[in-house]
Parts: structure tokens; C-alpha cells; sequence
């Protein structure tokens, strides 16, 4: 993908995201903050902090689901575990009412491929009523073989539309 199309792309993912969102009841949602070539929702962000209250991921231990912090943009970030940034204020809230989740790769059955920590596997295995919504770019789209323990997402997002 060049510059322009991430750019555009991502656009389009929050446009969608926000579409989806606008007709649920949502009061508080987890979000990302992209690493790698994930798509950047920022702006989308900025909208969603009006209305919802929003909550990144941290990570406590490699074999631990993951915990959820209050995070506004512009608020101060640093470097946490796996490089990512997470809140410099880390305090914790529920866990949220529906999460966006960035996949590496995702299949017409809505399973996801993430970078293998299994982070979010353990965390919706304990909270299995939460609303997720994949995070993609429409040419990840594959297919892989899935195991017992994967846990299928409420729908994907991508620049073309929406996956339920």
C-alpha cells in the first residue's frame, strides 16, 4: 500500500466504524493505538472520546488477559511492554463494552490473526459477552485453519465495508 492509500484507507475504516457504532448504545469502548502497518484510527478517536469513553490495553503478564486504562488522545504516552504505547496515568476500568481489535490477517468466519500473544484469546475468554469489532484492511483477508480455543469476532471492519 503507498502513503496515500493507508491514509485514505484508515479514513474510510473510521467512517465505517463510526457508522456501525452511531446506531448501539455503546457508553464505554477499548481501543488501539496501531503499530506496525495497522490502521491508525486517531481521528476517529477524537470523535468517539465526545461521546463514549475510551480505555487501551495493557498488558500484566505474558500469560495474563489483558487490563484496561482510561486514554483520551493527547493524553501522555510511553513505551510498554512489546514496544507499544500505553497511558504514562495507568488507571484501570472495567472491562469495556466493545472493543476494536487490529487483525493481521481475518477469515470470511470473522476469526483473526494477531502476533501470536494470544493476549486477546484470554481476554475475551473471560469476558465473552464483550462486542468486538475486527480492524482490517480488506486485502488481508485469508484463510487458516482455527483451533478450539479461537473465539470468532462480532464482525470486521475494513475500508469497504462491514463484516457481521
Amino acid at each position: 500500500m503507498t502513503a496515500d492509500e493507508h491514509v485514505r484507507f484508515d479514513h474510510e475504516i473510521g467512517r465505517q466504524v463510526s457508522l456501525y457504532l452511531r446506531s448501539r448504545m455503546f457508553k464505554t469502548i477499548g481501543v488501539y493505538l496501531p503499530i506496525r502497518n495497522e490502521p491508525d484510527l486517531l481521528e476517529l478517536y477524537e470523535e468517539l472520546s465526545a461521546k463514549m469513553h475510551l480505555s487501551l490495553p495493557v498488558t500484566i503478564d505474558k500469560d495474563q488477559p489483558l487490563q484496561f486504562v482510561r486514554w483520551k488522545p493527547g493524553d501522555p504516552l510511553v513505551k510498554g511492554d512489546y514496544n507499544v504505547s500505553i497511558p504514562a496515568m495507568r488507571e484501570p476500568v472495567d472491562m469495556p463494552e466493545v472493543l476494536l481489535i487490529p487483525c493481521v490477517g481475518y477469515t470470511v468466519n470473522r476469526f483473526r490473526l494477531g502476533y501470536g500473544g494470544g493476549f486477546f484469546d484470554r481476554t475475551l475468554a473471560e469476558h465473552p459477552d464483550t462486542h468486538t469489532i475486527g480492524i482490517a484492511y480488506s486485502c488481508l483477508l485469508t484463510d487458516f485453519p482455527t483451533e478450539e480455543n479461537d473465539i470468532p469476532l462480532r464482525c470486521i471492519i475494513t475500508e469497504t465495508g462491514i463484516m457481521l
